[in-house]
């Protein structure tokens, strides 16, 4: 599993794709942060108070696209080329296989989100007095920013294995990632069906990592995000045994 991890980081960074994902994740965050201003809502600098709120709003937003993008050739390139066959005939459990694909793209979004840790530095020392942000909500922040990426990952892996399209991959992983990011919300929104639409909001993304942004590690919220990643790799898992029959 530790050479084919190692496999995966490698074909990341020895092509541009990896360093693309994390290029294009780091000048769409700066831009909207650091240079656009106006109703966006997003510019640090306009905030009235020393926080990173409008960062972790925003990152969500961007990996929707960008999450789908590195994840879509992890499987459907070795169905479109042939060489999840060779995969089979090595010495590696089917579930070795997949988690090692996984922990690669988590790797890599762990990689783009360093960065940005640039931004706490520049709130703490720009606000008024120096320190005043609230470091213990934007360190939970980040752990509930990684632990969000870390489940679209999964659910991009599940979407490149049920096809050899890196297109469809793309096209799918995205749909899911927005479906269960702000889908159940938006449909627990409408107040169509009682009580029933808590329990929609529930499944849904947001409500659980809006929990882990005002500062507070709940262990119902991590457990939510254990079980959809674990769901979705599952999924994966059961897709690549059902290739080999």
């Amino acid at each position: 599993m530790r050479a084919l991890y190692f496999k995966e980081i490698r074909s990341f960074l020895s092509s541009v794709i990896g360093y693309v994902f994390i290029l294009i994740y780091l000048i769409a965050s700066g831009l909207f942060h650091w240079v656009i201003s106006g109703d966006v809502g997003t510019n640090l600098l306009e905030g009235q108070e020393s926080d990173l709120i409008p960062f972790f709003n925003l990152s969500p937003l961007i990996f929707l696209v960008l999450i789908p993008a590195i994840t879509m050739r992890s499987i459907a390139e070795e169905r479109r080329t042939g060489t999840i066959e060779l995969l089979f005939t090595r010495p590696i459990s089917d579930l070795k296989i997949i988690l090692a694909k996984y922990f690669a793209g988590v790797t890599l979004l762990i990689v783009a989100l360093l960065p940005t840790l640039v931004y706490y530095i520049s709130m703490y020392s720009l606000g008024n007095p120096v320190g005043i942000i609230d470091g213990g909500a934007a360190f939970t922040s980040y752990i509930g920013l990684i632990l969000l990426g870390a489940t679209f990952v999964a659910i991009g892996i599940f979407a490149s294995s049920l096809t050899s399209s890196q297109i469809v991959a793309f096209i799918l992983a995205m749909f899911l990632c927005w479906l269960i990011y702000q889908g159940f919300d938006l449909l627990g929104s409408f107040n169509l069906m009682g009580k029933f639409d808590s329990v929609l909001k529930y499944c849904g993304i947001t409500y659980h990592y809006d929990g882990i942004k005002r500062g507070v590690i709940d262990t119902k919220n991590i457990v939510y995000f254990v079980t959809i990643i674990t769901l979705f790799i599952y999924a994966a898992l059961t897709v690549i045994k059902s290739l080999k029959k």
